[in-house]
């Protein structure tokens, strides 16, 4: 159900955004295809009851998400561990772009406020992008996560970004395979 490669590059955006563009120095991107048409994964994405089913690596959950799903609108979810460790990581979207594009930030709180240091956000400021494209039946994935310097992409990676953003896109399958399962 779910094919691709780790990507150290972007690959080139088929709709024009502005959106910087990839340096391996500070960047990190995951590329996937999905065996589930837009709509569904769109959904999964931005149905925060969904969302709350894959976000995190299991056995970690979370248990809050608010999402205001608007350019300026708050993005907070609240990871915790198995020992109930909370985690909460706070900011805002800063593009939606329905069942294409969706792109928030660490770095900004609601109102566009600048978020200071990052302890609201697991210590690391990034801005990360979401693209869904259409492929076929399915649906090109792509995530692309900006830091502010290589430090910042350092300390995301060593954190287990590659295992981690890939374990929840294998979640988020499982969604969108139970949905596609419920609408036949």
């Amino acid at each position: 159900p779910i094919s691709g490669t780790w990507l150290q590059r972007k690959p080139p955006m088929t709709r024009k955004r502005d959106w910087a563009r990839f340096n391996p120095e500070t960047d990190l991107a995951i590329d996937r295809r999905i065996d589930a048409p837009v709509d569904l994964v769109w959904s999964a994405w931005t149905d925060p009851d969904r969302l709350k089913q894959w976000w995190v690596p299991r056995p970690w959950t979370t248990p809050e998400i608010e999402m205001d799903l608007r350019p300026g609108g708050m993005f907070r979810t609240v990871m915790q561990s198995p020992e109930g460790e909370r985690f909460d990581n706070a900011g805002i979207f800063v593009a939606v772009e329905p069942k294409a594009w969706i792109a928030w930030t660490s770095a900004l709180l609601p109102g566009y406020r600048p978020a200071g240091d990052a302890e609201h956000c697991g210590g690391i400021h990034m801005t990360a992008g979401i693209e869904f494209r259409p492929d076929g039946a399915g649906t090109h994935y792509i995530a692309t996560v900006l830091h502010p310097d290589r430090a910042s992409r350092e300390r995301h990676e060593a954190m287990g970004f590659h295992d981690g953003w890939g374990t929840v896109i294998e979640q988020l399958v499982e969604i969108v395979t139970a949905m596609k399962a419920d609408a036949r």
